[in-house]
Formats: C-alpha cells, structure tokens, sequence
C-alpha cells in the first residue's frame, strides 16, 4: 500500500517538474488582470439587476 503511495508521489513529481508547462509572469499578470475586470464587470450587472428587481418590487408592493 505505501509503495503504491509512494509511486503516486514520484509521478506526480516528475510530470510537475518535467510535463508541466509553467505561464510566464507576464502570462499570469495578464489573465489575472482579465479575471478581475470579468469579476468586476459581472459584479456591476448581478448589482444593476438588483437594483431593477428591487424597484419593481418597491413599484408592486409600496410601503
């Protein structure tokens, strides 16, 4: 059972180091500055759908 282990560990070693292509710092500044202007553009509209939704309900249902 630990030698099985131990053989998963190597492996998974050996394709991290040799396999894997790494991103370069520019490549991973550059999808990182994407993912936050995508997080902050779907963030702005999930908030003006809720401001929408709100006033129709406040339009429905008048305090």
């Amino acid at each position: 059972m630990f030698k099985k282990i131990a053989t998963a560990c190597k492996e998974s070693y050996n394709e991290l180091v040799h396999k894997v292509t790494w991103p370069t710092f520019s490549e991973l500044t550059s999808s990182a500055i994407l993912v936050l202007e995508a997080s902050l553009l779907i963030a702005l509209l999930v908030f003006a759908m809720d401001q929408v939704f709100q006033g129709l309900m406040e339009f429905i249902y008048p305090r």
